[in-house]
Formats: C-alpha cells, structure tokens, sequence
C-alpha cells in the first residue's frame, strides 16, 4: 500500500501531484489529481488548510450492496454533498474532517 504523508490537518499526498482527503459520508479516503499530467485533473486553490476543487468529486465504487456513489464539491474546506450521493450525508455540507494516520 502507498503511504500517506499529511500535507495539513485535512489533507494527505501520496505522490507529486496527488491529494488526499477524508470523506465522512463515505467513511474512506478520496484522491484528486492537479496540475500537469495524465488521466482527469482538477484545479486546487493551493489553500492547503482550506483546499478548494474544481470542478465537482465524482466517486463511485462497488460494495457488497451494489454501487456507491459520491458527488460534492469541495470549497472554502468544505465538502458539500450532491443529491445523488448513495450515503446519508447526501444534500449536506460539512467541514472537512482532520486526516487520521491510519486511513
């Protein structure tokens, strides 16, 4: 497994070019891709306290359930959770949550 290297209280890197957040709503950690490179990229403020995305996080991944979906836009340090999130945070907006060293 790739280890994680906190870049703030909320955010990891793993490699040049990725971040890493905590997600509450789907109790996992998420990767965002910036500046140049291959496969999707997004833009980043480059506030490392408060990050800011763009545009929006699409995750989706199969569980023993069926598929998941996340969908949020992550500003400002917080992620603010679409409608057509699978989890229960779905239509709400919450701060993003401090990064545990053992995700």
């Amino acid at each position: 497994m790739t280890a994680f290297r906190r870049v703030s209280r909320v955010l990891a890197t793993t490699e040049e070019g990725s971040l890493w957040f905590e997600c509450p709503g789907c109790e996992m950690v998420h990767q965002i891709m910036h500046g140049a490179g291959a496969g999707p990229r997004w833009g980043w403020n480059g506030d490392v306290d408060k990050p800011t995305f763009t545009p929006s996080v699409l995750v989706r991944y199969n569980w023993s359930d069926g598929e998941r979906v996340c969908h949020s836009f992550v500003t400002d340090g917080r992620i603010q959770f679409l409608g057509d999130c699978t989890h229960a945070l779905a239509g709400q907006t919450v701060d993003l949550p401090s990064w545990e060293d053992d995700a």
